[in-house]
């Protein structure tokens, strides 16, 4: 059984040599980004079983991309090829004061061609967590429909949904997003978002208010995802402060995805919603830790190591 399905684009993500504008970058270093994927090989690495549904070009990027997440434990066996469109790719561009900048070349991308009728239901009724973010929404109308024929799929068979909002705003604007993105917050059981998507989405910036409001919408497990000042996480009936786990920040991109992953390896562990919220902060430090979404990630005996404040003998 596979624990946990992700939908999702996932694109080759050229990471710059130096920390400097791309016009005088000489040479990249090349790994695998997508916000879905980056859960799944979060969740692998933790030891637990997940599948990730995409679409990718017929060329050797999609090659790339299979071959990095079947190496870390990811199933891709829904995952489909075109020859129609190819493998979106990406840049990033690091400045010396840590904070990135991305360049998305995706428009027309393998993955915008995804389709209800690429999705395999009994794969989908096995799971016990169904996980897709607002990205996958935002590639086309298809992508949209996809989404939620997925979420139908799994609420009919007692799948728990869970959302991240993930919003984009090199993909759409904030009024499109908010159209499309509410309903589905009333359709998850578990949402997991930034507190500036909350403000879009509910009007809210306070993080009691935030989980308010969730909690109306019937959403079961919440976190509310603040950067720097941590987290706040919530069940039905607790509410906790979760602070940051210290760690030196080479690049924030894909802490968010791998908090997730942290956070949903919690559930599935079924552990109280305050440990899960510390797990996902660790997951989320280690992330920030390397300039790739997944590369600073831990194996299980490593993330056990350091929830349970124990240093590592070297002999």
């Amino acid at each position: 059984m596979i624990e946990v399905v992700t939908i999702g684009e996932t694109m080759v993500a050229f990471i710059p040599n130096s920390n400097t504008y791309l016009r005088y970058v000489n040479s990249f270093g090349k790994v695998t980004a997508g916000a879905e994927s980056n859960v799944s090989v979060g969740l692998s690495k933790l030891g637990h079983t997940s599948g990730w549904i995409s679409k990718l070009g017929d060329d050797e990027f999609g090659e790339f991309i299979l071959r990095e997440l079947r190496g870390e434990g990811v199933d891709t066996s829904r995952v489909l090829r075109t020859n129609l469109a190819p493998t979106g790719i990406m840049f990033k561009q690091l400045s010396s004061d840590k904070e990135s900048s991305v360049f998305y070349y995706r428009k027309g991308s393998a993955a915008s061609l995804l389709c209800p009728e690429d999705l395999d239901e009994e794969y989908i009724k096995q799971a016990r967590i169904l996980l897709i973010s607002g990205i996958t929404p935002a590639l086309s109308n298809s992508c949209k429909e996809t989404v939620l024929r997925a979420i139908e799929i799994a609420r009919a068979n007692k799948v728990l949904v869970c959302f991240d909002p993930n919003i984009r705003r090199k993909l759409w604007n904030e009024d499109a997003a908010r159209m499309t993105l509410l309903p589905i917050l009333s359709l998850s059981d578990i949402v997991l978002l930034g507190d500036d998507e909350a403000n879009i989405l509910l009007g809210e910036t306070d993080q009691e208010k935030i989980v308010e409001a969730l909690r109306k919408l019937n959403v079961r497990w919440i976190a509310v995802k603040k950067g720097k000042e941590g987290a706040y996480v919530a069940d039905s009936e607790n509410e906790f402060s979760i602070p940051i786990f210290p760690m030196k920040v080479v690049d924030t991109i894909g802490a968010g995805d791998a908090f997730n992953a942290g956070f949903i390896s919690g559930l599935l562990e079924n552990r109280p919603v305050e440990e899960c919220g510390k797990m996902a902060s660790i997951m989320g430090a280690f992330a920030v830790s390397s300039p790739g979404d997944v590369e600073g990630l831990p194996n299980r005996k490593t993330f056990d190591r350091v929830a349970s404040n124990i240093k590592e003998t070297q002999r």
